[in-house]
């Protein structure tokens, strides 16, 4: 029949949802009422719809979000968290990727950083954006593998092409100046091209020192190139005394964070 051989050749070009829309079509009388425009539209919606969740499906998983459930709809305001949600809501319009600007998010240890970093990952994978999230640490080793194995530029790149790159843990630990290159050449290639959301246990004025401080100009210009019109988010308790992890409120286990 011309419509087997039809659904064979939407198959054999990958038009799997095109071809499951016109078996559709055809087993439906009421199709019968709607002219070719309206039919062949709706084949055509089908197929779209289905290549647009598979790429944000394979966005998501590209990212390798440590949060894989956050989302901007789930970010916890009631805690007693000093948290901004004007600042945010606008945030989460992407806009900012768009202005290639960073987002710095500060806080102590469980206060929810990376969740907040993942939501804002998850919303710039909506827009389809290429997002990646690693952890400063794994960023920095990952790099001196690569150097140490001749494929520095390579593995940089993997680093510089995402359109939002999310670096957690950033400068828990004072780094080297071997490591402050590695930085100072992934944000300098980054600059004006995407976007980084910075998130730390250390408030932004206390990177310098983390960087390297006076011993180093590579210190200066890192935070030249990152601290110019960044967005900044501060996650402080209004009551330290009280103050309770976002582990401790959610009952999360530290091996289930792994």
């Amino acid at each position: 029949m011309l419509s087997n051989t039809t659904i064979d050749k939407l198959l054999d070009m990958r038009f799997r949802a095109m071809a499951d829309a016109f078996r559709i079509q055809q087993d439906d009388p009421s199709m019968k009422e709607l002219d070719f425009e309206e039919r062949f539209g709706l084949l055509v919606d089908a197929e779209y719809s289905r290549r647009k969740s598979n790429r944000l499906k394979k966005l998501i998983h590209d990212a390798e979000f440590e949060e894989k459930d956050a989302s901007i709809a789930g970010i916890d305001y009631q805690q007693d968290r000093s948290l901004n949600r004007q600042l945010i809501s606008r945030l989460a319009t992407c806009d900012y990727i768009s202005e290639y600007r960073n987002i710095f998010i500060t806080g102590k240890s469980g206060s929810g950083k990376t969740y907040l970093a993942c939501a804002f990952g998850m919303a710039a994978c909506m827009k389809y954006y290429k997002v990646k999230f690693v952890r400063f640490s794994d960023l920095l080793m990952r790099l001196k593998e690569a150097e140490d194995e001749s494929h520095y530029l390579k593995a940089l790149k993997e680093y510089i092409n995402p359109r939002l790159l999310i670096l957690d843990e950033w400068l828990m630990n004072p780094i080297t100046n071997a490591e402050a290159r590695y930085v100072l050449d992934l944000i300098h290639k980054r600059r004006r091209k995407s976007s980084t959301i910075f998130c730390s246990q250390y408030e932004d004025s206390g990177w310098y020192a983390q960087l390297g401080g006076d011993e180093t100009p590579l210190a200066d210009s890192i935070m030249d190139r990152i601290a110019y019109d960044s967005y900044k988010i501060n996650i402080r308790a209004k009551d330290p005394k009280n103050d309770r992890s976002m582990r401790e409120v959610y009952g999360i286990r530290p091996e289930e964070r792994q």
